[in-house]
């Protein structure tokens, strides 16, 4: 009767099964699907896959080059804040100050980086560790140091969140982050100093709460819920971890291959000590040589391996490798080799807008908490003029692949009003106020040296121009 029961649950079970991955059996062995939430799922993996992605990155080549793509094409040489104010007077007062703040060393609590440096090691910490802490130190007195300012910024490592602390009042505090009843985030508890460099000295690990007022956060956010971040190389690791051992393997493979051994056997079972001696000869072989083997000796060569399907093995690897991450194989590779025009242009296409996602991913959390600081710190200042202003940032550029047809489209969106002259110049990567600024002076110094003023539309007519020529061309 029992019997009869579980099988036919079994056999209601199977019918309710409409998905094949859902089923169970030999296919789906091995499967891992925890009932887990976005934190959860990392929860006491995040320093050993941290620990990993570092070594990775430090020691396998296409780890670190990953990261530097990552880097320099959400980077690259910065992401531009400029003022945005109604009075161009003002505004360029304001942006002197925030100058020689934000775009110096001044900016750094160890005096070393400037904005621009503190994004790269931003999104360089992001990708390698999964989330990066911005601390900001308030600076008065004599600690300012004649700062434009009275705050510097202190970037962290996640190993600074003590772990240990569970609770605080009416706080819960989960891995280092407190939260309200509600679930805002209220602090941090952070370590004094890294907890690796207090190991070694064997001092005493001291944690205080900070105010989130006083921290960003920076991560990639993948789930609803999510607060914590995970390594970028998280779901590669085991693929480039088998890459590496491979090409370990054919690298060895490749020293014995370049190895030529020789084999001497006798007719007779025992050889003399003298016939030994007379073999030292062939350990002499190089190119040209002619050494004699002893008598009754014969001399039989190895068959070194050969190696074979290794570039076909290694592209496929480095493919998923590059899928992974969201980049593309060529620039993981700078194989460009099987790539042409149109087939390059879409994979471009593809990273680009990831590229776009991990700018506003730095932009919104690390940008604007500045931009933050800056404002607070403005109407703090007792020297400044109480002005309320607003930053914008402009990406690094895009680099075009044909730069002649890209602009031409560009110039064509604006004159048809589906795009803005400033949001064409932004994808560019410059700055619409500098621009229009500098177009202002090399007018008044063009005027000044009564020099004629350069025609504002002169795409439209180079472009009527170059369509002119190739009928020309064509006709001739």
């Amino acid at each position: 009767m029992i019997g009869s029961k579980r099988m036919l649950a079994r056999r209601a079970m199977g019918l309710a099964m409409n998905y094949d991955a859902a089923a169970r059996g030999r296919r789906t062995e091995g499967w891992k699907a925890p009932a887990t939430d976005a934190d959860a799922a990392a929860f006491g993996s995040r320093e050993r896959l941290r620990q990993l992605s570092r070594d990775m990155v430090r020691n396998r080549p296409y780890a670190a080059r990953a990261r530097e793509v990552v880097v320099s094409n959400v980077v690259g040489t910065g992401i531009v804040p400029s003022v945005v104010h109604g009075d161009a007077a003002k505004q360029a007062k304001i942006w002197a100050v925030l100058r020689e703040h934000l775009l110096t060393p001044a900016l750094d609590a160890r005096g070393e980086l400037d904005l621009y440096a503190q994004q790269e090691v931003v999104i360089g910490t992001v990708f390698t560790d999964g989330e990066v802490l911005a601390r900001r130190r308030i600076r008065r007195g004599k600690y300012a140091r004649d700062l434009p300012l009275g705050f510097q910024i202190e970037l962290l490592e996640c190993d600074y969140l003590d772990t240990t602390i569970t609770s605080w009042g009416a706080n819960e505090v989960i891995e280092g982050v407190e939260y309200s009843p509600i679930g805002d985030i209220e602090a941090y508890h952070l370590f004094r100093e890294h907890p690796g460099a207090a190991r070694m000295r064997g001092a005493p690990l001291i944690s205080e709460r900070v105010s989130w007022r006083d921290i960003l956060h920076i991560r990639r956010l993948d789930r609803p819920g999510q607060l914590r971040g995970v390594p970028w190389l998280a779901p590669v690791m085991l693929t480039m971890g088998d890459l590496s051992d491979y090409q370990e393997a054919e690298i060895l493979k490749q020293k014995m291959a370049a190895l030529l051994a020789g084999v001497v056997t006798y007719d007779k079972d025992d050889a003399g000590a003298e016939d030994v001696k007379k073999l030292r000869g062939l350990s002499k072989l190089e190119p040209g040589a002619v050494v004699a083997a002893p008598q009754g000796a014969q001399v039989s060569w190895t068959t070194p391996p050969r190696v074979e399907g290794y570039p076909e093995f290694v592209r496929e690897n480095l493919g998923a490798v590059s899928m992974g991450i969201g980049i593309t194989r060529e620039s993981l590779t700078g194989d460009l080799s099987g790539v042409n025009f149109s087939s390059g242009r879409m994979g471009r296409m593809e990273m680009d807008r990831n590229v776009e996602r991990w700018q506003r991913l730095v932009i919104g959390q690390f940008c604007a908490g500045v931009e933050r600081w800056v404002r607070e710190a403005w109407r703090l200042q007792q020297v400044l003029p109480a002005e309320e202003f607003a930053l914008a940032h402009t990406a690094p550029r895009r680099p075009l692949i044909d730069p002649n047809d890209e602009i031409d489209a560009m110039v064509k969106a604006v004159e048809a009003g589906v795009n803005s002259r400033q949001n064409v110049q932004r994808t560019l990567g410059l700055d619409p106020e500098q621009i229009r600024r500098e177009r202002a002076e090399d007018q008044n110094k063009d005027t000044e040296a009564n020099l004629a003023p350069v025609a504002v539309q002169g795409l439209p007519s180079a472009r009527e121009a170059r369509a002119k020529a190739n009928i020309q061309e064509k006709q001739a």
